[in-house]
């Protein structure tokens, strides 16, 4: 990681770019993987299993049974943290639930706007060099509380030519209907386009690499809702005065490790405080398992030293981090001038890891500056808000005085005169 001392404003563009791949050879890749979906179905989802992940696989769908074993030969440990998580993630998603909304506009006129649940939502859950199965947990919880009548997962059989156990047993938890053991870009395409196996979905959720952002960008061609263009993790630590170094440094390690691809940026508001977590980074990296990823990582990664309060937010909010921890006493205070994250994470004692499992908020954040666009999964992610109006004959009269002229004004005679011809009627 370098350190970078108090860039300016104009330095902003290139400071808030992220490691990405040629778009052009993507969505080569992409376009060739549903070209192949759509004339093969799930022969073209076996070759392609065949290709990117090396595996043969003789059936798409699980059985639930499959599942079950999964959970009863879970480590005990394991099953009850992921209950627990569980009960956490569904008090704090069901408080989101929306109230219907009912409002008398004008004398006889009603306008009411009702959530319902998305009925087919697909779920993709990466098992490639980590078995997500939280993320199961933070899309099947919201997708459940939300109604959704059908809930299809899709992960890769990466572990030993088959979905990572803990995958599985998080999968059964979760009671998730249909579970197919395909991944990557060419599960994306079937859940858009649909396969024998798989039925189209009307929305696909979760992270992924490029080329899974990619096909999922690709699947709304198809009519397919995406939650959003979420990549590869990132996380932005504000080190403030009052800071551990060490407990900055493993938090910038703790997304490091996801991939080579992952960027992890650290401001601080001195070049001391810089230097110490540094020395810290090189001191933990080492006891990484997962070293070679989280150095690769860091070589995309850096620090800025900027004093000035307002500078140091303005460079925050320009990034827009997936993740932000705010590593300070006072960091209440300084969460005012929060305007672009995904998911932040206040005081020395919160570590990005609770909201990645168990305190309750969603871990299914967007990336690469898409948080200045786009929330995280919620509730409302798994719902549609459809409107409903009731007008009596005394409303349309209320009404009449703002339709007709508006419609006459707008060159389409015919709105004006499904007013006027009722209003005919009324006299």
């Amino acid at each position: 990681m370098n350190i970078i001392i108090q860039p300016g404003e104009a330095d902003y563009k290139s400071l808030v770019q992220r490691p990405q791949m040629p778009k052009a050879d993507m969505d080569e890749v992409i376009g060739e993987v549903f070209r192949l979906i759509a004339e093969k179905g799930d022969q073209g989802l076996k070759e392609l299993t065949k290709k990117f992940d090396k595996t043969d696989i003789s059936s798409i769908k699980l059985d639930r049974s499959d599942l079950q074993k999964a959970y009863e030969s879970l480590d005990p440990i394991l099953r009850d943290a992921i209950l627990g998580a569980k009960t956490n993630i569904e008090k704090f998603h069901t408080a989101q639930l929306p109230q219907q909304v009912k409002v008398t506009t004008m004398q006889g006129v009603e306008c009411v706007q009702k959530a319902v649940p998305i009925e087919r939502v697909g779920i993709y859950i990466p098992g490639g060099t980590a078995p997500l199965f939280s993320t199961i947990l933070m899309l099947a919880i919201p997708a459940k509380i939300a109604g959704c009548s059908q809930v299809v997962l899709c992960s890769p059989p990466t572990y030993n030519g088959k979905i990572h156990p803990a995958i599985l047993a998080a999968a059964y938890i979760c009671d998730i209907d249909e579970v197919m053991q395909v991944g990557g870009s060419q599960a994306i395409a079937a859940m858009a386009l649909g396969t024998e196996t798989i039925g189209k979905v009307s929305k696909i959720c979760g992270p992924g690499n490029q080329y899974v952002t990619a096909a999922k960008e690709k699947a709304q061609q198809f009519g397919v809702a995406i939650d959003m263009p979420a990549g590869p993790s990132e996380v932005l630590v504000y080190a403030g005065e009052d800071c551990v170094p060490k407990f900055v440094a493993i938090d910038l390690l703790s997304q490091a490790e996801h991939g080579a691809d992952s960027q992890v940026v650290c401001v601080a508001p001195d070049v001391a405080i810089a230097k110490a977590i540094l020395e810290e980074v090189d001191l933990l990296v080492a006891e990484l398992p997962r070293k070679d990823m989280a150095v690769a990582a860091l070589a995309n990664s850096f620090i800025i030293v900027e004093k000035d309060l307002d500078k140091a937010f303005a460079y925050i909010n320009a990034y827009a981090p997936e993740h932000l921890i705010i590593a300070s006493d006072h960091a209440g205070v300084l969460a005012e001038r929060v305007v672009n994250a995904g998911s932040v994470f206040l005081g020395n004692w919160c570590p990005e890891s609770v909201g990645d499992y168990a305190s309750g908020t969603n871990h299914t954040l967007p990336t690469y500056g898409w948080a200045k666009s786009y929330n995280g999964v919620n509730v409302d992610t798994f719902m549609r808000k459809i409107t409903f109006q009731t007008v009596t004959r005394e409303g349309l009269v209320n009404l009449a005085g703002l339709v007709v002229p508006m419609a006459k004004a707008e060159q389409l005679q015919a709105h004006a005169n499904a007013v006027k011809i009722r209003l005919e009627h009324i006299k």
